[in-house]
């Protein structure tokens, strides 16, 4: 699980649980949040849009600000208003879900892995939406999702999540067993291709490995120069930025493996690395790492 930030508003608390100073009270009106499945009113697309408005006592122009944030989201306002909460597919209702949102301008937008569960296109409209209305409101976003490519586009820095807790900055590949007892004192899991992937002594066959991408080196050409333990031929199925100045991405599959590494943009243009490429991956066997 990755979550992205967007320069979050600082907040300030009584320290009285459940309690909030009221010179603050506007603030915590400036946040909203959007999860996985939506939960719209029983009512029809322009009121499930305007309920944020009403309640907060805004009656200045309602119906321009519920179109415009309808038009943003890909629902023409003319089809869709009057349509009711039944009448709406799973992706409409979560687009109507995300309107209903940006309609309200808020300071900051929690989004928790809001186009998961919705189809290509309307996955594609809400990350849309998302991008410009941050881009022009500068609204300040945290996402929390799996989608890095997206991510990478409408945000600047990252915190990683493992079993509830804060993990390392850095994108970690995770490698299962079972591993066998190999040859000059490794042990190795064998891939579905013939593949295998060495490893120094792990606690237990059934042991979880976790590699670093930044061990990991990529060559376009296999060579017999080439002395690390593991040197595995794959493709190249996606390659991100990721943030400013980190480098790029570039996740190879491997048999049933998909692994992850970063390397400068620098380097990837000398590789003339591309989606869809043949490479092949290099590290030691002591790069994977126990916990």
């Amino acid at each position: 699980m990755f979550i992205r930030l967007l320069c979050l508003s600082s907040l300030h608390y009584t320290g009285k649980a459940g309690n909030i100073s009221d010179s603050n009270a506007a603030v915590t009106r400036g946040i909203t949040i959007l999860l996985q499945e939506p939960y719209l009113l029983k009512r029809t697309v322009f009121d499930n849009v305007a309920y944020g408005l009403k309640v907060r006592k805004q009656h200045e122009g309602v119906r321009s600000r519920v179109f415009e944030a309808l038009e943003l989201v890909g629902l023409p306002p003319a089809i869709f208003s009057k349509r009711l909460w039944f009448e709406l597919s799973g992706g409409e209702a979560q687009r109507v879900a995300l309107a209903s949102r940006l309609v309200l301008n808020p300071r900051v937008l929690i989004l928790d892995e809001t186009t998961a569960s919705v189809d290509h296109e309307s996955a594609f409209l809400m990350k849309e939406a998302i991008r410009k209305f941050r881009h022009e409101y500068g609204t300040s976003l945290i996402v929390a999702s799996h989608d890095r490519v997206w991510l990478n586009s409408v945000t600047d820095s990252v915190l990683k999540i493992r079993n509830g807790r804060l993990d390392s900055f850095e994108v970690e590949n995770i490698l299962i067993g079972p591993w066998t007892h190999g040859d000059k004192g490794l042990y190795t899991r064998v891939l579905s291709d013939g593949q295998s992937i060495a490893c120094l002594a792990p606690p237990d066959k059934n042991a979880t490995g976790f590699l670093k991408n930044s061990d990991i080196m990529i060559a376009a050409e296999y060579s017999s120069r080439l002395s690390a333990q593991n040197i595995l031929e794959g493709t190249i199925v996606q390659m991100t930025a990721d943030g400013p100045d980190s480098g790029i991405l570039v996740d190879t599959a491997i048999a049933e493996l998909s692994l992850s590494s970063r390397l400068t943009q620098r380097r990837a243009e000398a590789l003339q690395l591309i989606p869809g490429k043949k490479v092949w991956l290099v590290f030691k066997a002591s790069s994977i790492r126990w916990r």
